[in-house]
């Protein structure tokens, strides 16, 4: 019992530092009813323990970077007051926008909320990204098929008869898998109803995923904490906590 703890333990340490996917959250915290700007609030996410904090500025607005993808909880502190259990689903290597948080010792809500999922911020513009997170892959056919997962997912990979990737203006093989933040040539039998998230880099590559000069699959596997936040999440939407 005393091993399997301590290779538990190991497992998800090994996990917590070999994520490399990360994103943003951006919001504007203003007086409920009003477009007055809540100054110099608090504003944190809970990971597990780890907390990511910020303050909001003299126009309510707030950033918080480097979260790990993933869903999460923010809350709002300013004076006494809470704003708790504001769900945010940060995407890979992008930005969730929260809009307007309505923030008051009465009533609380969301306003515009929206997320900017298929597109990744580089240097004088955008580039499109696709992406999938595992509540689509749960829903797509070639969910247990890594590769025929990827070639599903643009126009720009196709798989071959032999069953290898082949990005657009690239030779058969010139990728890499980029998993839980370790890079491989293969993503062996990995499953695709074990990925959390996924996304594929078919040109402008990011300097950090290095040397290849045909594409990159970014995957991220399902963790314990991903499913328990997302069970939470239904249970205090259902108001079962």
């Amino acid at each position: 019992m005393k091993k399997l703890i301590v290779i538990m333990t190991l497992l998800v340490s090994v996990q917590s530092f070999a994520q490399v996917a990360f994103g943003e959250v951006v919001g504007e915290v203003v007086k409920n009813g009003t477009m007055i700007p809540v100054v110099d609030a608090t504003v944190w996410i809970d990971d597990n323990g780890k907390k990511y904090r910020v303050k909001t500025d003299f126009d309510g607005r707030f950033r918080i970077s480097a979260i790990p993808a993933g869903l999460y909880r923010l809350n709002v502190l300013s004076f006494g007051d809470t704003l708790k259990d504001v769900f945010v689903d940060v995407p890979m290597d992008d930005i969730y926008d929260l809009g307007l948080l309505q923030f008051g010792p009465r009533e609380q809500q969301v306003d515009g909320v929206t997320v900017s999922a298929d597109r990744v911020r580089i240097i004088g513009g955008f580039l499109p990204v696709p992406k999938l997170d595992y509540k689509e892959i749960d829903k797509s056919p070639a969910k247990f098929d890594v590769k025929a997962l990827v070639s599903s997912m643009t126009s720009e990979v196709r798989q071959t008869e032999d069953g290898e990737l082949v990005f657009r203006g690239a030779r058969k093989g010139d990728m890499i898998y980029m998993i839980d933040g370790v890079k491989t040539r293969d993503a062996g039998s990995m499953p695709g109803v074990s990925i959390g998230r996924m996304m594929i880099y078919t040109g402008g590559l990011p300097a950090k995923y290095g040397d290849t000069l045909g594409g990159v699959v970014v995957i991220e596997s399902k963790s314990y904490f991903d499913l328990y936040r997302t069970w939470e999440g239904e249970q205090i939407r259902k108001g079962l906590m």
